[in-house]
This record gives structure tokens, sequence and C-alpha cells, in this order.
């Protein structure tokens, strides 16, 4: 099954680097998933061809206008513009790729995106989706490598992007000091912490909790070519996990806006 997770590996790969501050491959998953939604489910499907549902990218959470909710999907507002009152689907896409130095921040913002969307309509139906790095090393490029070609665009273009994710293992050595290592335990030390975001049953939309959480293992250094691993060393079916998950918005979608 080609998943949305397939297809950002391949977007990285086009593009040379994951660039852990842009978070590109978000917007790569969230369209697919709404692909892969719409395809799979038929209310869902009628609701958004019927315009009684909108979809979204980027949309700024309730409070915080700098947190956006990645997919967004719900009724529109007056004027034709998402509302979060509104919402009846929203996904959050993360991913904790080098060193796992960054998985805290990203548990606390999947916190805060729960507890936004939860308050401004309970029955919401919230997924997360994390992208877990299990490569030994990686080359840092976004803040290492490209930022010592800031004033040499140019070369860095031509000598150094094509190069990237090809397999040119000489890159270990040329940028040796932009080398950003993950320890054995990393990646299963970061599935135990996000193993414990909350999550709540069908039904139990009283409870603030997301209705899914998939982590996606990913093979991503930067200099090979990046994968998503199956089998891997974490016991992810990631394509079982996918297809489970995407019942259980249909499921609830179904249950909460056709009953």
């Amino acid at each position: 099954m080609l998943t949305p997770f397939d297809k950002a590996i391949t977007a990285i790969a086009e593009a040379g680097y994951h660039n852990h501050r842009l978070e590109a491959h978000s917007d790569t998953v969230s369209t697919s998933l709404f692909q892969d939604l719409i395809d799979y489910c038929n209310p869902l499907r009628e609701d958004f061809e019927n315009g009684v549902v909108k979809v979204w990218t980027n949309v700024s959470a309730p409070g915080d206008r700098l947190r956006k909710v990645d997919l967004f999907v719900g009724e529109p507002a007056v004027d034709g513009e998402p509302d979060m009152n509104k919402v009846r689907i929203a996904v959050e896409n993360k991913s904790v790729i080098t060193a796992h130095r960054n998985v805290t921040n990203r548990f606390d913002d999947l916190r805060k995106v729960l507890s936004a969307v939860h308050s401004a309509r309970p029955e919401a139906l919230l997924i997360a989706t994390i992208l877990v790095g299990v490569s030994p090393r990686l080359l840092n490029i976004p803040d290492q490598v490209h930022k010592f070609y800031r004033d040499r665009e140019d070369e860095f273009t031509s000598k150094v992007l094509p190069r990237l994710s090809s397999g040119d293992l000489s890159l270990w050595e040329e940028f040796n000091w932009a080398i950003s290592t993950n320890r054995p335990k990393d990646a299963a030390k970061t599935v135990a912490l996000l193993r414990t975001l909350p999550t709540r049953q069908p039904g139990h939309t009283h409870v603030q909790g997301y209705d899914y959480v998939l982590i996606v293992p990913v093979e991503i250094d930067n200099v090979n070519p990046p994968s998503l691993p199956r089998p891997n060393a974490l016991g992810i079916n990631v394509d079982r996990e996918y297809k489970e998950m995407l019942e259980k918005l249909c499921s609830g979608y179904t249950a909460r806006w056709h009953m």
C-alpha cells in the first residue's frame, strides 16, 4: 500500500534533503491523507462534494496564531473561511529525525494542539502522525551545511545539492563537522514518549485525547536515499496501522455526523 508517508519520502528524495526547519513533508502527508480519506469514506466524500465541509492546510490554532493545524476539515464559516468551532477532523504531522533532541518540544506541541482543538469542539476527530528517524546519524543540511554556503548559494546548488540523498558516502568525510548522531536507543525512547500522548476510545468525546496516534519509522540521513523501512526495528507495521487509522476516522466521522 502506498501511504502518504511513502509520498513524503519521495518528496524528500526529490528535494535532496529533509529540512526539519520547514517540515515540508507535512503538506505532502496532509494532501495525500485527505485524498485517501475521501476515497475510503463515503460519508466524508459526500459532505466534501456537497460543500458541507471544506479542507484547508496550516490553519491557525485558537489563541496562538503562530501554531498551525496541519490539516483542517470542517464546516466553513459564513465567509467561507475555516472556523475552529466547526472543525470535524484535525491532523497534526510532526517529525523527530535528528538526534531526537527535539522530541520533548514536539510532544508539547502535540499536547497544546490537542487542548486547543478539544476546547473548540470536543467531538472533532484528532489525529497525530510522527516521522521517527531510525538512522544512526544524519548530515545536518539546513542548520550546518546550507548555512556554511549562505553567501555561495550557487555553489551549494551546483556542487552539494545534487549529491545529497544519492548515496555519495564522501559527504560524511567532507562535512564531518555537520553530523548529528542518534544513540542506539534514541528511536525507541522517542516512541515510548509519544505513546504516552493522551488517546481516547471511540465515542468518548468528553475525554481530551487523540483519536489515533500514528508513528512512522523512517530512514533519513540526507546522504543515502531516504526510505520507509518495512519491516523495522521498532516493530511498527505502518501499512496495517495506517489502514486501521482510516477505518477509525471513517467510523468516527460517520457516527458523529451521519447517524
